[in-house]
């Protein structure tokens, strides 16, 4: 898949992002990568409570391994790259701002660090926190959800 500009491949047998080759060699942008980006951009919304991880990762955070891809996956299809976000809000802010707030912080910092233009960013809302909600009550809450799967 080649973006509007014509620069950006994306190889999808390695599961690799890459830039067209240069003068200097080949730059190569793991997926990863895209995913850590829109993690970090969507934490820095105003309202954002924290993003949804999935229990390894929850465990991981508890030995002091911090993930910041959690609660974002990236697709590949015909129409581009996409960006999944699952996500809590804080108890009384304006959903769909936050969520539109979410999309432009997201496409904005993609771009600016990768010259990638993602063709989609979701956002799903898994649930709105209270002000007083204890981070690790957000963790029951979600093996709870796992384990109803």
């Amino acid at each position: 898949m080649i973006n509007k500009e014509g620069g950006i491949k994306v190889v999808e047998q390695t599961h690799v992002t890459k830039h067209n080759i240069n003068p200097y060699g080949e730059i190569e942008v793991a997926p990863e990568v895209l995913e850590v980006i829109s993690g970090i951009a969507a934490n820095e919304v105003d309202g954002v409570y924290a993003m949804q991880g999935r229990f390894t990762t929850e465990f991981k955070s508890i030995f002091g391994k911090t993930s910041h891809n959690k609660g974002v996956h990236l697709v590949s299809d015909d129409e581009g790259l996409k960006v999944e976000v699952y996500c809590y809000f804080k108890y009384g802010v304006n959903v769909p701002k936050v969520a539109l707030d979410i999309q432009q912080r997201i496409r904005e910092q993609v771009y600016h660090m990768t010259e990638i233009e993602l063709s989609e960013i979701n956002i799903h809302i898994v649930g709105i926190v209270p002000e007083k909600t204890n981070i690790q009550d957000l963790f029951e809450l979600e093996s709870e959800e796992d384990e109803e799967k």
